[in-house]
């Protein structure tokens, strides 16, 4: 089966594992998930083409599948919630389809960027977590039910930058919030939400400009990445909301600057 998965994709059933492994355990960390991803496919030495773009940006849809799992009951339930997650996902719904093809064809095969924006990022999340700790002031000053439409746009504006590629979606959301004085809690919670509709529309429109133009065995690839994805982000959900109750994001900028440093030097170079 792994020989016939690597004659058609190019890719293996351990390469399948392994960016969905990646993806799952990435995609809710401030530590950019297509960054990651980007960085294993060229170390795996995984052929660019169509099909590994819209294998990456569909196994998300696992991820998201997982946040729908955890947080059902309040979706079903918080309507106001849901409008504030609506009002924060236009931003980057604007940005992302007026520059679909740029994202795609240009940013999404640039490891520079992936480099220099892991590696900025993480400078910059370790500044602001020490200007926070110099400000205890700002910090939790709303939470989700206080939270204004305004806040909500604001931080979908943050979310927004994530369209380059070593941002990190769920960072630049996280940033947002705090900066607005969220809970730490309160903004990753809010990060996982708006994925949602971040994804599910990012995925749909890419498979609709593809025209869904798979063979069997691609889509049983995409199957197995999302089905794996899935499972390694409710055990990054679940961390992730543990982690934030006693520690700060500092230690994931470190990491940041450490994963650009090792693109640059091992890949890049």
């Amino acid at each position: 089966m792994g020989k016939f998965f690597n004659q058609i994709l190019k890719m293996d059933i351990l390469e399948v594992f392994i960016l969905s492994l990646v993806e799952g355990l990435t995609e809710f960390l401030p530590i950019s998930s297509t960054g990651h991803l980007m960085a294993a496919a060229e170390l795996l030495d995984i052929a660019l083409s169509d099909f590994l773009s819209s294998f990456l940006i569909f196994i998300q849809l696992g991820a998201i599948l997982a946040v729908v799992v955890l947080y059902v009951k309040r979706l079903r339930t918080d309507v106001v919630l849901l409008k504030k997650i609506a009002a924060a996902w236009l931003p980057t719904a604007l940005i992302g389809f007026a520059l679909y093809s740029i994202i795609k064809e240009v940013l999404l095969t640039n490891l520079s960027v992936v480099a220099w924006s892991l590696g900025l990022g993480g400078a910059g999340l370790i500044i602001f977590e020490r200007w926070l700790g110099r400000h205890p002031e700002r910090m939790n000053r709303f939470d989700l039910e206080t939270l204004s439409y305004r806040q909500a746009v604001i931080i979908g504006c943050y979310q927004a930058l994530a369209i380059v590629p070593g941002v990190s979606r769920s960072g630049a959301t996280i940033i947002g919030g705090l900066a607005l004085g969220l809970s730490r809690s309160a903004i990753v919670e809010f990060s996982f939400l708006l994925a949602i509709p971040t994804m599910v529309a990012a995925v749909g429109y890419d498979l609709w400009q593809s025209g869904l133009a798979f063979n069997a065995v691609e889509w049983q690839a995409m199957a197995l990445g999302f089905a794996l994805s899935f499972i390694f982000s409710l055990v990054a959900i679940k961390w992730l909301l543990a982690f934030v109750q006693k520690h700060d994001f500092s230690w994931f900028g470190v990491y940041r600057i450490v994963v650009a440093v090792f693109i640059y030097l091992v890949i890049i170079s």
